[in-house]
């Protein structure tokens, strides 16, 4: 594949601008609500939104996957419907998410649970599960509420099968695949299932938009963990899934090198790391040293092109190409 410089967010948008700016407005209005706590918290919640990567994957592939592409033709309001019930579900988790981890920063804000408690945060995160849940009652979107309440499933088991593994440290590649098929990969897939689901698409092509999203979502796991591997302090700190001692692929794959003697070392810094910089330090270079990173590259790139490949099945248009551009701007993002 040539290799050109990653387009700008922007750049990649552009067939479906209007969308995202409509998109954006709707979602801010479906946000409102008469109680002023819960007001306050919904207005710094979309303030805070971060490269809105969810809804443009939503929107392009409604585009892409449309069965007759009536290029100029506005998308359904069953695709922004769509769009905005994974904003909804996904923030909900999110929100929770950080009351388990006891996480006081997201995106470089604040945390709800760390301004308003945890309390508070629960309780917001079942207020935007039921607006998400209704928002699709309401309009009879049963198939898209099948998808997204299946990603969400996933995503709570998978965030559990990572928590039981953690305990023990003996998560096989097998495993691995497993929970970030499940943590990430299925919100991706729910965001691509939809888009194609919400145009009337049929049964084959919303599961090759779902298994297509699935690929995307798994290389943008593994850019992820090669994050806490970097040099530059970005997106995250270096290290931060060591502390937290999560076991990420340029890591397993390290210890399937080591011998045995090396692999109960390298274990007992990272069940042992306490945050401590050096023992964090050196499991990074053991990692280097080993080829983790290499393997991990290659393993991105290959599930990235798997991803490309499902994607030429739908016919040329913009929003192809787009969502092309889309999948290269994840892996070679800088954060």
């Amino acid at each position: 594949m040539p290799h050109n410089p990653p387009l700008s967010i922007d750049q990649i948008q552009a067939p479906i601008a209007a969308e995202m700016e409509e998109f954006e407005h709707k979602f801010r209005q479906s946000m409102r609500t008469k109680v002023l706590l819960l007001d306050k918290i919904m207005g710094y919640i979309v303030k805070r939104k971060g490269k809105q990567i969810r809804p443009m994957f939503v929107f392009l592939t409604a585009r892409a996957a449309r069965p007759e592409p009536a290029s100029g033709d506005p998308l359904p309001d069953a695709t922004f419907r769509g769009a905005a019930l994974i904003e909804l579900l996904h923030t909900a988790t999110l929100v929770h998410d950080d009351v388990v981890d006891e996480s006081n920063y997201r995106r470089g804000f604040f945390s709800i649970n760390a301004l308003w408690k945890n309390k508070i945060a629960v309780l917001v995160g079942d207020y935007l599960l039921s607006r998400g849940l209704l928002l699709a009652l309401e309009n009879d979107d049963f198939d898209l509420l099948k998808i997204v309440s299946n990603a969400v499933r996933e995503l709570s088991e998978g965030e559990l099968l990572q928590i039981e593994k953690a305990r023990k440290l003996d998560i096989t590649e097998d495993v691995y695949f497993d929970i970030i098929r499940q943590k990430t990969a299925s919100l991706i897939a729910s965001c691509t299932a939809v888009g194609a689901a919400s145009v009337g698409a049929d049964k084959d092509t919303i599961e090759r938009a779902r298994l297509f999203g699935e690929k995307v979502g798994i290389a943008f796991q593994i850019k992820d963990d090669l994050f806490d591997y970097g040099t530059a302090e970005i997106g995250k700190p270096v290290g931060i899934d060591i502390k937290e001692k999560k076991m990420t692929l340029p890591l397993i794959y390290a210890l399937q090198q080591a011998s045995w003697l090396e692999k109960r070392k390298v274990i007992f810094n990272v069940k042992n790391n306490d945050g401590h910089r050096d023992r964090v330090q050196q499991v990074i270079e053991f990692v280097k040293k080993s080829g983790g990173l290499e393997y991990a590259i290659q393993t991105m790139k290959r599930y990235r092109d798997e991803a490309l490949e499902i994607l030429h099945t739908f016919p040329e248009s913009p929003s192809r190409t787009s969502l092309e551009q889309l999948i290269n701007y994840t892996i070679e993002r800088e954060k």
